[in-house]
């Protein structure tokens, strides 16, 4: 087992993709240079091992790098383009979502459109509210789009090479604080399914079901818990879209209480789906109201003192889970 950052583990993936299919490439702003060159970024690297034909360092221009994505996926490669940061989603999302999306639905499901965009995502490195803002919400809620948002190193690699490897665009959304995290990582090459959560710690009492960065939030808030006799279950969807209901739901039916946890804005936020979820489908076998626990509705803070005020903690999940007890 080799110990590897989130962004080393796509970087691995990255590589051992590239080699194996020789449609694969990937582009994007500053593609091998400035803060990709950093050897724990998920592009390091990957311009010396396979040169400039494979390795396209774009213009800064969005909507440009995302229409390059699907005009390269309509003429038969499989490319994985990098969108630095979440907010500028924005800028590509009429040819992400407008086309990329809807394609492969307008030809009836007889054309395949393979292609990945990364994104950067999260709060906690003092890039502002223009860089560092969660929106998996928004792309969740356009049909046609895969969602995958990893919490682990071991699940990024997996999950990039099910992306790249998957027939429709996929949306790989990977914060950035894990880029500096490392975690074990398996041995040579696998994948972890699209639209699949994992049960990343058992429990009778109450479940958390989380994703990407706040898993970690959610291991330490259980483990302080446990000390006081309260066991939590926690669900890793991993994937938003598509979503793996049937895990949820049987979480949820064992321990009768629902604490959804995300560190992006409450009001729209993909929580409110899970909650939804929860009360269609399993509203007889909860014991208290469903809880969030999201950033509040505000632009991500630039300020350390007030950006860690901007990031749910342990101590905000704890005390909502010990709210419905």
């Amino acid at each position: 087992m080799q110990q590897l950052t989130l962004g080393q583990a796509i970087n691995q993936a990255l590589r051992e993709e590239m080699r194996c299919d020789d449609r694969v490439f990937v582009a994007g702003e500053g593609i091998g240079v400035g803060i990709h060159d950093d050897p724990r970024m998920a592009t390091h690297g990957l311009l010396e091992a396979f040169g400039p034909r494979r390795v396209k360092d774009t213009p800064v221009t969005e909507a440009a790098i995302a229409g390059l994505a699907v005009g390269a996926s309509v003429m038969g490669l499989r490319p994985v383009v990098e969108i630095m940061f979440n907010p500028f989603f924005t800028i590509a999302a009429d040819q992400i979502v407008n086309h990329a999306a809807k394609l492969r639905y307008l030809s009836g499901g007889k054309s395949r459109f393979p292609l990945v965009v990364l994104i950067k995502t999260g709060a906690g490195l003092g890039a502002g509210c223009q860089h560092s803002h969660n929106l998996e919400a928004w792309v969740a809620h356009s049909p046609g789009l895969k969602v995958v948002m990893p919490g682990t190193p071991a699940d990024a690699k997996g999950l990039m090479k099910s992306a790249i490897r998957d027939e429709n665009p996929v949306i790989f959304i990977a914060d950035m604080i894990l880029n500096f995290i490392p975690g074990p990582v398996p041995e040579g090459d696998y994948t972890t399914p699209i639209g699949v959560a994992d049960i990343k710690k058992p429990g009778t009492d109450v479940t958390v079901v989380t994703w990407s960065k706040m898993l970690g939030v959610a291991l330490r808030a259980a483990s302080q818990l446990e000390q006081e006799g309260i066991s939590v279950e926690i669900v890793d969807l991993r994937s938003l879209s598509p979503l793996d209901e049937a895990t949820v739901l049987t979480s949820v039916k064992k321990t009768g209480r629902l604490v959804v946890l995300h560190e992006a804005t409450r009001t729209g936020g993909f929580g409110g789906e899970i909650a939804a979820l929860a009360a269609e489908k399993a509203f007889d076998e909860l014991k208290a109201p469903v809880k969030r626990v999201a950033a509040p509705d505000i632009p991500v803070p630039f300020s350390k003192p007030m950006e860690d005020f901007y990031i749910p903690n342990e101590t905000s999940l704890i005390q909502a889970i010990k709210s419905i007890f």
